[in-house]
């Protein structure tokens, strides 16, 4: 897992996307909807060792409101379905940014 730090984390309302840049260069772009659907909170990764829940459904859309700073490692999203209770650490946007869900 890489320890490196963002650069840049931008919201951007007409595509939909947030876009990421790390210190080493890697620049990112996830969709709104894939944020959503893989956000690390345990309403949707689930609770313990249990079986995942189903994933949400997804308002077609879909939109951040806003976004806090969690300290110095994650960042809280706050989407216009209500949901808030993930905080997206850097190493897990990068993991999603890998996984090629969205490269930009």
């Amino acid at each position: 897992m890489s320890h490196s730090w963002p650069t840049r984390l931008a919201f951007s309302k007409s595509k939909a996307r947030l876009a990421v840049a790390y210190d080493d260069g890697a620049e990112f772009e996830i969709d709104y909807p894939t944020l959503r659907l893989n956000s690390p909170s345990a309403e949707v990764q689930g609770h313990g060792a249990g079986p995942k829940p189903p994933a949400p459904i997804i308002p077609d859309d879909l939109t951040v409101l806003k976004a806090d700073p969690v300290g110095r490692y994650a960042v809280r999203i706050y989407f216009s379905d209500g949901h808030s209770s993930g905080l997206y650490t850097w190493a897990w946007l990068r993991e999603l940014g890998e996984q090629g869900v969205a490269a930009a």
